[in-house]
């Protein structure tokens, strides 16, 4: 086990990871360290318990968001590769811009928890 001496919220700590993953450990501690700077820099929260948990809930939802939009994001491709599969010419008009609008729409889903903030 390798230690490495890291920074979160101006706070140092000595935290333990395996051979080899330093860099995803560094990364964690980065989106931690972010997350939490956000939340105190709003005012609201003084507290490092509170911002600490708040950062928790900030990145677990995050985390399920992600989740949740990745079995989405296969089906659409899945219905994306479909409909590419078989000539445009040989679906009826109404339902070829039927079958696009759905395809726009997963798309907007699957792609909305890019933009959403922490």
């Amino acid at each position: 086990m390798k230690q490495i001496e890291v920074q979160i919220l101006q706070q140092s700590y000595l935290l333990s990871c395996h051979e080899g993953h330093e860099g995803r450990l560094l990364n964690a501690v980065e989106r931690v360290d972010s997350a939490m700077t956000r939340i105190r820099d709003a005012g609201k929260v003084r507290s490092r318990e509170r911002i600490a948990v708040l950062a928790a809930l900030n990145l677990a939802f995050a985390i399920a968001d992600r989740e949740a939009a990745a079995p989405a994001a296969q089906q659409t491709i899945a219905l994306a590769a479909g409909a590419m599969a078989r000539p445009a010419s040989l679906l009826p008009a109404d339902d070829e811009q039927h079958h696009l609008q759905m395809l726009v729409r997963r798309l907007d889903q699957a792609l909305a928890a890019d933009s959403r903030l922490l």
